[in-house]
């Protein structure tokens, strides 16, 4: 559960203390939170990525708060002064906007999440993203839904009745620790493989994004071994590889965290940063033979010639 201070209202800044499981793990320390409802507009976007049609973000900004999140970037756009992590904005109205465009909609896949985790822990409150799978019960509209949360098992009645559905977990990592420091709101790495098998299970396709690997911190041999080896035993259909992408405010955040953890690969993220490319293909070579190993069907993501 999500320990509160006082009662969360329209502009309230809540503290956001540590989140108990079952296992007694915990996504990180207190972090203050602000929150405002907010009503949109449009809810169901066109997608400028590959092979998505459409998507839905029910929240600007999002609780996980991961250091090396790209969608900072969303800043430019929505005239937030906070620090990307510490502020969402709730479209409280978002299902009826979804009824409503759905209506005159072309046909086409639609993605859960695609610069917000429609589960980061103020679903758990709020529950838009459910009643935007309410409305499409009613709709032949693929979805797909991508989180690092296993808040989605909630939803597994509604998961079970779209026509055409999958759910995919970020799993970059089997340490807890890395995790902590990278992505200090999301659920622990135990609780999603968890999630991932119980979907798996219920029937309902899954697939792992094992994005961004952390260069120098988690893309030992012996590391990806151990973390494919755990999502073929938790029924992923398969695995995407992605390599980590220093470019714009991505940088700036994911150095507060090298330089408090990691100091002596400050460096060494600096000259990636010049140069991805030779890395990424040396990672794909790598992961695909490690995926290859334990007969788990593999993709990795494409950043063409240069």
């Amino acid at each position: 559960m999500w320990l509160r201070q006082g009662r969360l209202t329209k502009g309230d800044t809540q503290a956001m203390d540590e989140r108990v499981d079952g296992s007694g793990s915990t996504p990180g320390p207190k972090r203050d939170l602000v929150v405002r409802e907010i009503q949109c507009k449009s809810i169901l976007t066109k997608s400028g990525i590959e092979g998505v049609d459409y998507a839905i973000n029910p929240y600007v900004g999002c609780a996980h708060g991961c250091a090396y999140c790209y969608a900072v970037f969303m800043k430019r756009f929505t005239g937030h002064s906070e620090e990307w992590g510490t502020f969402v904005d709730v479209k409280v109205n978002a299902a009826q906007v979804l009824s409503r465009q759905l209506r005159r909609a072309k046909p086409g896949n639609i993605t859960f999440g695609t610069v917000t985790d429609a589960y980061h822990p103020l679903e758990a409150e709020y529950g838009v993203t459910r009643e935007c799978l309410e409305v499409l019960l009613d709709h032949h509209f693929p979805v797909s839904i991508l989180t690092k949360s296993d808040l989605v098992l909630r939803d597994l009645d509604l998961i079970k009745k779209l026509k055409d559905s999958e759910v995919a977990f970020t799993i970059n990592t089997l340490d807890e620790e890395v995790r902590r420091r990278f992505e200090p709101g999301a659920s622990p790495i135990a609780a999603r493989l968890q999630a991932l098998r119980s979907l798996s299970d219920a029937g309902i396709p899954t697939w792992a994004f094992c994005g961004p690997v952390l260069p120098s911190i988690t893309d030992d041999e012996s590391s990806l071994d151990a973390l494919f080896a755990e999502l073929k035993v938790a029924g992923a259909g398969h695995v995407l590889v992605d390599s980590l992408n220093l470019r714009g405010a991505v940088r700036g955040r994911l150095n507060k965290v090298l330089k408090e953890h990691y100091p002596d690969l400050v460096e060494v993220y600096r000259d990636l940063s010049a140069n991805r490319l030779p890395y990424h293909q040396a990672l794909m070579d790598r992961t695909r033979r490690i995926a290859e190993r334990h007969h788990l069907p593999w993709r990795g993501v494409d950043l063409g010639p240069g």
